[in-house]
């Protein structure tokens, strides 16, 4: 498989989540990778979340987006000037929010947070299933509903 890369610099401003999640999904569409719908619909989920904390805490220009391709992964990776690392948790049940951490890592294989030189970079990664019991699986979990 070609190693696929889409990057995107965005303001930190609130209109700049749905630019970016629909840029990179559009730009994922065009790779032609034959990815599964529920890694597509995973990527879209991570990317959401991840710009929209770092529009909502970094509150500083601008905020990186780069999703990559390779061979066994999609990774995800979002850049802020914010130096602050997330903290994943568990909102009391009747917060309207603060579960989005929990749901990156329910959903993707592996995730997290670093520091850079000028602020942090949050990324999380999705394997690719290999084998077709893998793919059978990974639809039938993307296909349930609540």
């Amino acid at each position: 498989m070609t190693a696929h890369r889409f990057t995107l610099s965005v303001p930190a401003t609130p209109t700049a989540v749905t630019a970016a999640r629909h840029q990179a999904v559009d730009a994922i569409g065009g790779w032609d990778a034959g990815l599964s719908t529920g890694v597509v619909h995973t990527a879209e989920l991570v990317i959401s979340e991840f710009v929209t904390n770092a529009v909502r805490h970094a509150a500083a220009d601008p905020v990186s987006l780069c999703v990559r391709l390779d061979e066994d992964a999609l990774r995800i990776e979002v850049c802020d000037a914010c130096p602050e690392m997330p903290q994943p948790g568990l909102p009391d049940p009747y917060s309207e929010s603060g579960r989005g951490l929990f749901l990156v890592a329910v959903l993707t294989d592996r995730y997290g947070a670093e520091p850079t030189a000028i602020g942090k970079r949050c990324w999380a990664e999705i394997d690719l299933p290999t084998s077709p019991d893998q793919q059978i699986a990974f639809s039938l979990l993307s296909q349930r509903s609540c």
